[in-house]
């Protein structure tokens, strides 16, 4: 988790640099959604050829990964399938989406403040968590 102070000349400022965050999260989103449906076929397709085999072979098909372990916090999936990029791919994209959410609403918060008006000679000091607005002071120089 990381939590930074910026420092703004104005309401503006702030409301830019959040629908800047917006945009860029927004078509990051698109492109792993994107991805996600490329490889959700291919991991249904790698699913039923597994299936298939494995009936053929007799044998109970398992849906947990074998090759993986973990090295620290960290998990290694050796020799991944399709379903595990799938399901890699599925937690980034509602990840994504959860801070979509979160900038919009943080952006909307701010409108109130737009009541200020011209804010010379005040700066705005704005404490952020991942790059999430948290607290805003307003510090009069």
């Amino acid at each position: 988790m990381v939590v930074e102070i910026k420092e703004f000349n104005s309401t503006e400022e702030i409301e830019e640099t959040l629908d800047k965050q917006i945009s860029h999260t927004k078509s990051t989103l698109g492109e792993y959604l994107r991805r996600l449906d490329e490889i959700r076929s291919l991991a249904e397709k790698s699913k039923r050829i597994r299936q298939v085999v494995m009936k053929l072979a007799g044998k109970k098909a398992d849906s947990e990964s074998l090759g993986e372990i973990s090295v620290g916090s960290i998990k290694i999936v050796l020799e991944a399938t399709p379903l595990d990029e799938l399901t890699a791919i599925e937690s980034v994209v509602r990840s994504h989406q959860e801070l979509l959410l979160t900038l919009q609403k943080a952006r909307e918060a701010l409108k109130p403040l737009d009541q200020l008006g011209e804010t010379e000679g005040m700066k705005l000091l704005v404490v952020e968590n991942q790059g999430v607005p948290e607290r805003i002071l307003l510090k009069i120089s």
